[in-house]
């Protein structure tokens, strides 16, 4: 018969090694894996709606992580939200004309920011403001319009 005591320590190391597991799992959904951001520079976007963004969510170039949004805030006197991003300095050659556009990964994954980039010469650097944003699309509004038209059409007396 095996000694019970090895069973026990065998057991318990599993379910350590599967908390472990489960933390590690729980970190990386909230984009807490990196304690410590790596060198780089913020920018900041205006955007009239930017749906389910958090900070931390990603920002994208090209499908490629190239930084985190850092701060969300609202300016009242334009009236709109207001992106913090921080661009990872390697990326430091994007084009001062790029555009924002907020996306969303599949049907009803994460929102994230896309960057488009743009053709100019100069670049963008710290404290610069992306000018050309486009906002996060709304399911509802979207299916809302979808239905209204289509309402519109069959109500037409030439259909």
């Amino acid at each position: 018969m095996k000694d019970p005591r090895l069973m026990e320590i065998s057991v318990g190391a599993f379910v350590a090694i599967g908390l472990a597991a489960l933390l590690l799992l729980a970190l990386k959904v909230a984009n807490l894996t990196q304690f410590s951001p790596p060198p780089g520079y913020e920018v900041t976007a205006y955007f009239d709606n930017i749906g389910g963004l958090q900070v931390r969510s990603p920002v994208k170039m090209g499908g490629v992580l190239i930084g985190r949004i850092t701060h969300i805030g609202f300016d009242s006197k334009r009236f709109q939200a207001v992106v913090t991003l921080r661009i990872n300095q390697i990326y430091d050659g994007i084009p001062s004309d790029t555009a924002a556009n907020v996306y969303t990964a599949g049907l009803l994954g994460e929102q994230y920011v896309g960057l488009e980039a743009g053709g100019d010469d100069t670049s963008l650097v710290a404290g610069d403001e992306i000018t050309i944003t486009q906002s996060a699309v709304v399911l509802e509004k979207a299916l809302q319009e979808f239905l209204y038209n289509k309402t519109a059409k069959s109500s037409s007396p030439g259909s």
